[in-house]
C-alpha cells in the first residue's frame, strides 16, 4: 500500500528575472513501512520535493497523496498525518529537552497526561530517557538531532520526512542516527523518507534509493538492484607517481569501458575483473608504471549514481544551519515559500 503517491510533480522559482525548474514532473510512490532514500548532490531538487509534499510549498503543476490526504485539497489533513524534520531543526536551545517533547503534544492537541506521556516513550525510544532535564544547548550534535526527530515523532505520525538528516554528524552519531532510524521502522511500523547525499548512508540505511539529478528522478530501486544496473567490475588502481602513464596505458585498452583519475587512484570498469586483471597489470608493469594497490570490486552506489547522472557525488556536507523558529502544524499555513517552518519540525514553535 503505498503512503506517498506523486504523479507529475514540478516546482518553479522565478530569480532575479528568470525561471528556474527546481523540480521537473517527478513521478514516485513510498510503500508503507519503507525507508526510502532520496540521493542526490546539493541543488538537485531533493529538499524542494520533500518540502512539497511536506506541504510547505506549493507544487506547480502535478498532484500527489501524501499518507492518505491529498496533497492539493487536503493539506491540514497532510501535516496531521506526518512528521517534518528539516536541516535546521526546530528545538529552543534554552529550553529542556523533556518541556520541548511535552510541549510538542500540546501543540498537537493533546491533553497533558497524553503528551507526557507519549513523551517518555518517544525519549526511551530515541535515547532520550536520561537527557529529558538538560537544557538543549547542552546536548551533542548527535542527542540533538534525536531531539529533532523526536518533536517530529510525537504525535504518532505514520510516516516521517527526514531532511539530511546526518548532516554535520560525526561517523559514530551518524552510524547511532542510523540505528534508531531503523527501529522507527522495525518496532513503530513508520514509514520513513529521507534526502542524503552519503552514499554510505543510502546503501546502509534505505530499502529503496531513487537518485535524483537536476530536478529529475533518473534510477530508482533497492540498494543491490542499482548496483546489478551497472555492467562490470570495478578495478582500482592506486599509482606511486604521476598517474599520467597509466591513464595512457589504461585508455588504450580495449577491455577498459569507462576510466575515471582521483589524484594518484584511477577507476576502471571492465566487463569481468578477475579476467581482465593480469593483462593489465603486465601492461602498466610493461610501461613503467610502480603500483602502490590495486583491487577488483563490484560497483558501488557511486559508480551507480556517475552511471546515471554522468558525473560523481560529492558528499562534503555543507555547515549545518543555526536552529531555526518554526510555526504550529495546523495552526499556520506553512506553504508559503518564505515561511520560517520549512527549516524544523512540522508542529514546532515560534519563539
Amino acid at each position: 500500500m503505498a503512503i506517498i503517491k506523486a504523479e507529475g510533480l514540478a516546482r518553479t522559482f522565478r530569480t532575479r528575472g528568470r525561471t528556474v525548474e527546481a523540480v521537473r514532473g517527478v513521478d514516485l510512490e513510498v510503500g508503507a513501512g519503507e525507508i526510502v532514500g532520496f540521493l542526490g548532490t546539493n541543488g538537485a531538487g531533493k529538499t524542494t520535493t520533500l518540502r512539497m509534499l511536506a506541504t510547505l510549498l506549493r507544487p506547480t503543476s502535478g498532484r500527489a497523496t501524501v499518507a492518505g490526504a491529498d496533497l492539493r485539497r487536503d493539506p491540514a489533513g497532510v501535516r496531521r498525518r506526518i512528521g517534518y524534520v528539516g536541516q535546521g531543526g526546530g528545538a529552543h536551545p534554552d529550553a529542556l529537552v523533556g518541556e520541548e517533547l511535552l510541549l510538542q503534544g500540546e501543540l498537537y492537541r493533546m491533553t497533558r497526561a497524553a503528551a507526557r506521556e507519549r513523551a517518555a516513550s518517544v525519549a526511551g525510544r530515541l535515547g532520550l530517557a536520561d537527557l529529558l532535564d538538560r537544557q538543549v544547548q547542552t546536548l551533542s550534535g548527535g542527542q540533538r538531532r534525536r531531539l529533532d526527530i523526536g518533536l517530529g515523532l510525537v504525535h504518532s505520525p505514520p510516516l516521517v520526512f527526514l531532511d539530511e538528516p546526518s548532516t554535520g554528524l560525526d561517523p559514530h552519531s551518524r552510524r547511532e542516527l542510523w540505528h534508531h532510524t531503523r527501529r522507527l521502522r522495525d518496532e513503530w511500523g513508520t514509514t520513513v523518507f529521507l534526502t542524503t547525499h552519503y552514499l554510505e548512508e543510502a546503501d546502509a540505511l534505505c530499502d529503496r534509493v531513487l537518485v535524483m539529478d537536476r530536478g529529475r528522478i533518473v534510477i530508482e530501486g533497492t540498494p543491490e538492484e542499482l548496483k546489478r544496473k551497472v555492467a562490470g567490475d570495478v578495478i582500482s588502481v592506486e599509482v606511486a607517481d604521476d598517474p599520467a602513464p597509466a591513464e595512457a596505458v589504461l585508455r588504450a585498452r580495449p577491455e577498459v569501458l569507462a576510466l575515471a583519475v582521483d589524484d594518484r587512484t584511477l577507476r576502471l570498469t571492465v566487463a569481468r575483473g578477475e579476467q581482465a586483471l593480469s593483462g593489465l597489470v603486465q601492461a602498466l608493469g610493461g610501461a613503467g608504471v610502480r603500483l602502490e594497490s590495486i583491487q577488483v570490486r563490484r560497483p558501488s552506489l557511486d559508480e551507480v549514481f556517475l552511471a546515471a547522472t554522468g558525473h560523481p557525488l560529492h558528499a562534503d556536507p555543507p555547515v549545518p544551519p543555526a536552529p531555526a523558529a518554526a510555526v504550529p502544524a495546523g495552526l499556520a499555513d506553512p506553504a508559503d515559500p518564505a515561511d520560517p517552518a520549512d527549516e524544523g519540525a512540522l508542529g514546532v514553535r515560534r519563539a
